[in-house]
């Protein structure tokens, strides 16, 4: 027989960000509590507003399955003495099972007879076993805690509800000074403090209290008032989906609603209306069918339509002040010079420990122009380089983006332009920032790809070089992001830029501000980047090998890989690879570089030969490789009929330069005796 449990805490409310993943992590923690307590279940159902986090586990067996398991104990020559009579030994080893000497039998393992005991254990009901279920909770972590009253367990917010149900039975347990009840709180305005009957009623009672307890559900209702609001006033809204999570967790009982707002601010940036909107506001936009930025807005209220009217001028209200904020700035700010602003940049601090902006675009300027020559540039493009280094972080100390700081290089280009500037190098201003997250959009011009690379190469040698270096998940100045973003753009422009050579010629420029330090620790982070932009399938031993590799081009890495991972599944992989390895081996050995053809003693040397000096690899990484396989018949030719490692000193070191030479080329793709033939 089964039975259905729920299991809702409520709280005060949880930042909305936090609501999804707790809710998640509250089903997780609960199917592996059950799991590893041997209670069987059939799913489990989630549910989360801002005031609750709740699980409903469906087909909940009545008690937990009968445990039956076999321990082996010490041999049978150590658990009996010489009288036959057990030992300490075997007495403290059934003892530790909580079982007796009666309960021992000999089994006979390779010739030899050890202890055993078997231990059964019943099953308990499920009640006994879900008095752990405060334990569940209080294992739940969160990005943020406290504490509050005389209780001194830090929390994601104070508990003041917590409700399980056994079917319609209520279970008594306590959690942070809160005893378990069936009663569970209402919405905060149109609700009150209700009885859930049953674990299959939660949601209908709930709902009477205007409590809509399934997200899935709440989003729907969003979507679907929104889209009524569409049709009704014929006009095109954007539903962001990152905003449409975060408002769905700020409401226990959502009603939508269009507001407006004068069309004098129009005048006013497109971005800076949004960004009050969205960012500031949870506001979702709102075009004409052409696209158009409209005067409005829409929001979702957290609760139904009573005094719609008026929730509507209090929201139209707080945009107001927000929009005046941003049409005066934007006045303001165009009154302001670049240059003015970019000298006060050289007593603004980009970090204690590396020195002020100013300095930082410095060496970015230097880089900058160095990644120009390397991505072949052209005269102009690198004009537009130089002139955007000397000006990209001017808009940082304008008003507007000191109070919308996400708008920082978006209102530099804006700003430039009005200044003046060539449109690349105001795009450059925007593009530098790009990309803002793992998976954010690149920059789209030359110009702005390289100011972008040379301001993030800046960023991370100089953390690492006064030793603020990421560990573990701790990553404070985004380093692992800026990384990453040098990747995917060296990657997307398919610049061919050897990562190893330019990370030297960085570290051999001096600047009066700073001096480059850490170099080994820079190169393994930016092969680590390197390695998640792989296929995820790769395995490990591809990645590494490649990796290994002598060429450090970002695009022929990752060519280099998917071509390895694609050939593995050809039946003749395990041996190319195993000769080649052999190869590789051996060179290591090499100690002269010289070859010597006088010093060949058969034909299979020679041929080896031959096929080296004409071995010619290019940027293609799937032909390279094929052109590798197909010496595998020579060099296997060359070691059934050859001894590398003979007693003449000079013909040795002849025949490990020939194999070096080899591996020297075939290390442009992989190293290849990191790989795994097995």
């Amino acid at each position: 027989m089964t039975k259905n449990l729920l299991v809702e805490l409520g709280l005060e409310e949880i930042p909305a960000y936090i609501v999804t993943p707790a809710m998640n992590q509250l089903r997780d923690r609960m199917a592996t509590f059950l799991t590893d307590n041997r209670m069987a279940f059939e799913s489990i159902d989630v549910f989360s507003t801002p005031r609750r986090l709740a699980v409903r586990v469906r087909g909940l067996a009545d008690q937990q399955t009968d445990l039956t398991e076999d321990f082996k104990g010490p041999a049978k020559k150590i658990a009996l003495d010489a009288d036959g009579n057990f030992t300490k030994a075997a007495e403290g080893f059934v003892r530790g099972k909580g079982l007796t000497t009666a309960d021992i039998e000999f089994r006979e393992i390779k010739g030899e007879e050890y202890v055993y005991v078997t231990k059964h254990e019943a099953g308990q009901p499920a009640k006994a076993v879900l008095a752990g279920i405060p334990e569940v909770l209080k294992a739940m972590t969160f990005p943020v805690s406290m504490t509050w009253g005389s209780n001194k367990f830090a929390y994601i917010r104070p508990v003041h509800t917590l409700t399980v149900l056994l079917d319609d039975e209520a279970l008594a347990m306590d959690f942070l000074d809160i005893s378990s009840a069936r009663i569970s709180r209402g919405h905060r305005f149109l609700g009150k403090e209700t009885e859930i009957a049953s674990a299959d009623s939660y949601e209908a009672d709930l709902r009477e209290q205007f409590v809509i307890t399934d997200p899935a559900e709440r989003q729907n209702m969003i979507v679907e008032q929104i889209k009524a609001i569409e049709d009704e006033r014929n006009v095109a809204v954007e539903i962001d989906q990152d905003l449409l999570n975060e408002v769905l967790n700020l409401v226990e009982y959502p009603t939508a609603f269009m507001g407006s707002f004068d069309t004098k601010y129009l005048e006013v940036p497109e971005e800076v209306l949004v960004t009050s909107m969205k960012n500031h506001q949870r506001y979702f936009v709102v075009r004409d069918k052409a696209g158009k930025l409209l005067p409005n807005f829409i929001s979702v209220r957290n609760g139904n339509d009573q005094y719609l009217d008026n929730v509507i001028k209090g929201n139209e209200k707080v945009l107001v002040a927000r929009l005046e904020d941003g049409e005066f700035f934007w006045r303001e700010d165009q009154k302001l010079k670049i240059e003015d602003l970019v000298e006060r940049l050289k007593v603004v601090t980009f970090h204690e420990k590396i020195g002020s902006l100013y300095e930082h675009m410095e060496r970015t300027k230097v880089i900058a122009a160095k990644l120009a020559d390397l991505a072949g540039l052209s005269a102009d493009e690198k004009a537009d380089v130089a002139r955007a280094a000397d000006i990209y972080k001017f808009d940082l100390l304008t008003g507007m983006v000191g109070e919308f700081d996400e708008l920082q290089g978006i209102m530099g280009e804006k700003y430039a332009l009005l200044a003046g500037e060539k449109p690349a190098v105001a795009a450059a201003i925007r593009e530098h920032y790009l990309p803002n997250s793992a998976e954010g959009e690149l920059p789209e011009t030359k110009v702005g790809a390289v100011l972008a690379l040379a301001d993030k190469f800046d960023t991370l040698l100089s953390f690492f070089s006064v030793g603020l270096i990421p560990s573990g998940s701790n990553d404070p100045y985004a380093l692992r992001r800026a990384t990453q973003g040098i990747v995917r753009i060296l990657e997307a422009f398919g610049w061919e830029i050897p990562l190893d050579q330019l990370i030297a010629e960085l570290y051999s420029l001096n600047f009066a501000s700073l001096t480059y330090d850490n170099q080994p620790a820079v190169m393994d982070f930016i092969r680590a980047r390197v390695e998640k932009m792989m296929d995820k399938a790769i395995p490990k031993d591809i990645r590494e090998a490649v990796l290994a590799s002598s060429t450090f081009v970002v695009r022929l890495q990752l060519a280099a890989s998917s071509a390895i991972f694609q050939k593995a599944k050809e039946p003749d992989y395990k041996e190319a690879v195993e000769n080649l390895s052999r190869v590789f081996n051996l060179a290591e050995k090499a100690e002269a570089t010289t070859i010597d053809e006088a010093l060949f003693e058969n034909d299979q040397e020679k041929a080896l030969a031959v096929a080296v000096s004409s071995l010619e690899l290019t940027e293609d990484m799937a032909g390279n490789l094929d052109k590798l396989f197909a010496l595998s018949p020579v060099i296997a030719a060359f070691f059934d009929n050859t001894m590398v490692m003979v007693e003449d000193e000079a013909v040795k070191a002849n025949r490990l330069a020939l194999l070096k030479a080899l591996a020297d080329k075939a290390s442009a793709v992989a190293v290849f005796n990191l790989l795994n033939s097995k």
